[in-house]
């Protein structure tokens, strides 16, 4: 009984931050196209803090589970809130609000977290090691979703919020690469690593770009928040 208690611990303290920083980083793109204009989102019951409303199957349980069993980094997916940009009141400026909101709301609720860590010793004994454990993959995770989804490729938010804001003429060129984007993304952090470390140069984006960035926006976040 106590080693099934163990596991579920275990299991809880990935699983809770990571559902929670999937799902609401969709919520928020439905409360932003509300916010702007669009009510789509309302109209189908998107717009909700709940996050069972937004779990995908695949992309929020089984693809993260899969990459957590084989030493990946996290990475994982809920269902897209749908926006219709033609109804936001500005479309161009309105893309980069609701694009930036998702990685916004992670950002925000690692500075939650953050604020939380540094109270949870109040809680019972026997509560502390697991609400720290919990807190600490919060803010790791939700800081990787933030700056995963900041790359400057559509469909990604950081893609999206590019083509906002870019001249028109190259925010055309790269609107383009809404469709394949994705392919490229996980050329680059899956692809590219496995076939330069067959020739004996490793070349990982996640190590050189991501990881660093993480680092960073960690260290800044607990400067500012962490007391």
């Amino acid at each position: 009984m106590n080693d099934l208690i163990g596991i579920v611990q275990q299991v809880s303290v990935v699983a809770l931050p990571l559902v929670f920083a999937i799902t609401l980083h969709e919520a928020a793109h439905g409360f932003a196209a509300l916010a702007m204009g669009d009510d789509t989102a309302k109209r189908l019951g998107r717009i909700s803090l709940n996050p069972i409303r937004h779990i995908d199957l695949f992309g929020t349980i089984i693809v993260p589970a899969l990459l957590l069993v084989m030493g990946s980094f996290l990475f994982g997916w809920a269902k897209p809130v749908p926006v219709d940009f033609r109804k936001l009141r500005n479309p161009r400026y309105g893309m980069v609000v609701v694009a930036a909101a998702g990685p916004g709301a992670n950002i925000l609720m690692a500075i939650i977290a953050i604020l939380l860590i540094g109270v949870v010793g109040h809680l019972p004994p026997s509560a502390v090691d697991w609400a720290r454990l919990n807190l600490a993959n919060a803010i790791y995770i939700n800081l990787l979703l933030a700056v995963f989804n900041l790359i400057p490729i559509p469909p990604l938010d950081g893609g999206r919020v590019a083509v906002g804001l870019l001249p028109r003429h190259l925010a055309f060129h790269l609107a383009r690469l809404e469709d394949k984007g994705i392919l490229i993304v996980i050329g680059l952090l899956m692809i590219l690593p496995l076939v330069t470390g067959l020739v004996g140069y490793r070349i990982d984006p996640f190590d050189l770009v991501i990881q660093p960035a993480i680092n960073g926006l960690l260290t800044l976040l607990v400067g500012v928040f962490g007391g």
